[in-house]
């Protein structure tokens, strides 16, 4: 006789729902089958309705496949919505529920993974104190708290401007943020590309923790914007403040999301950046505003995005103005994004590997590596940071080159 678990199926259905998945989606990755009389998807409709009762096999599937528990799964009720920390977002309200799960879903991987990393830190009794999480405060100004990156990280206005691209400069901050202990992560999913999330639901995520700061960086966001998110989440950071950051399309009504704004575009285009090269700007066309951002953008190595954010906040272009822009590079990008995705698939594009590593980031790729020459962590604990099948970690760390 068919053995079955006495839960609440309301659990079942929060698990899936907070996973971003659609009842299709999970009833196919649950295995569930279709027959002539039930497809997988009315097995599992029936399953969250409370007209069938789950096996024991099938609640620990529900456990891996929506990333809890599996003892989640025979609480009364459904716990509270998972801590994002502060929502910096200007309006996530208008997130879909299955664009907020998946973040969720993702946000609960990456806590996981930090908490580990935390833990691995103080096992080797290699976790001081870092004094720049929570050193700074929006009083002191935006310049001020630049200034206090820009001397963390070591880096000079000169060194900016020469580097090889917006690829370059990012791989230039990302390695000097990782020197002095935060970890950068590259993600937008949690493990799968139909659990993809768009860069218009977030841009980045920081962990603002005094042993294991983490940031993440949505990697479907445009190459030329990570080194905004990442300067603007080490803001974050600076602040003390834990949370999930938006888009960049117009001045935030959220003062610290303006402030960390603020910050980032002082720190990539200095105060002296020949503002009154631009005062024109003020009675230009669009198409002649977005010719004048180009050049900026090239010649420092960064997003036109933030150009036309800067010159907002200088008022040298109207809020229209800088909409219609911030519209037009949205679209632009979408468009790249998809040639650049047709043109892998034609040619082929670099191993999961290198894929992998890039994401992942040289400073968390050391740790694991130490852990594990250390005899301090197993592969089981080493695939669950790294974010891969135990089989998988060998090949993944025999690499050492990254590559952006």
């Amino acid at each position: 006789m068919r053995q079955t678990e006495d839960i609440n199926p309301r659990i079942l259905a929060w698990a899936r729902e907070t996973a971003g998945l659609t009842v299709e989606e999970a009833a196919d990755k649950l295995a569930l089958g279709s027959s002539e009389r039930a497809t997988a998807a009315s097995k599992l409709s029936a399953l969250e309705s409370g007209d069938r009762s789950p096996t024991s096999a099938q609640l620990q599937k529900a456990a891996a496949l929506y990333k809890r528990p599996l003892i989640t799964f025979y609480m009364p009720e459904p716990p509270q919505r998972g801590d994002r920390g502060e929502d910096f977002r200007t309006a996530p309200g208008e997130v879909s529920k299955r664009a907020n799960g998946l973040l969720d879903a993702l946000l609960r991987d990456v806590k996981a993974r930090q908490q580990m990393v935390r833990n691995l830190l103080e096992d080797e009794d290699e976790a001081p104190r870092l004094a720049y999480v929570g050193s700074a405060s929006m009083e002191q100004g935006p310049a001020t708290v630049a200034g206090s990156i820009r001397t963390a990280l070591g880096i000079a206005t000169e060194q900016q401007k020469a580097a090889k691209g917006p690829d370059g400069l990012f791989s230039l901050l990302r390695s000097a943020a990782e020197k002095i202990g935060v970890f950068v992560l590259l993600l937008s999913d949690t493990g799968s590309h139909h659990s993809a999330i768009s860069e218009e639901v977030f841009r980045g995520f920081a962990i603002a923790d005094e042993v294991a700061p983490f940031i993440v960086i949505n990697d479907r966001d445009a190459r030329t914007a990570r080194s905004f998110t990442l300067v603007h989440e080490l803001t974050h950071i600076w602040l003390g403040q834990t949370g999930v950051s938006g888009p960049v399309r117009d001045t935030p009504a959220n003062a610290i999301e303006r402030f960390c704004n603020d910050v980032a575009g002082e720190f990539l285009l200095p105060s002296f950046f020949p503002l009154n090269d631009l005062s024109q700007l003020r009675s230009m066309t669009v198409p002649v505003v977005l010719r004048a951002t180009e050049r900026v953008s090239q010649a420092w190595n960064v997003s036109q995005a933030l150009v036309t954010y800067r010159l907002t906040r200088e008022q040298w272009i109207s809020a229209a103005v800088a909409g219609e822009i911030f519209r037009l590079l949205a679209e632009r990008w979408r468009n790249e994004r998809e040639r650049s995705r047709d043109a892998q698939s034609d040619a082929g594009g670099p191993s999961y590997y290198v894929v992998k590593r890039s994401r992942l980031g040289e400073a968390l790729m050391h740790v694991v590596r130490r852990g594990l020459q250390g005899d301090v962590l197993t592969h089981t604990r080493a695939a669950k940071i790294l974010g891969v099948k135990p089989a998988s970690v060998e090949p993944l760390l025999r690499g050492q080159a990254m590559v952006e």
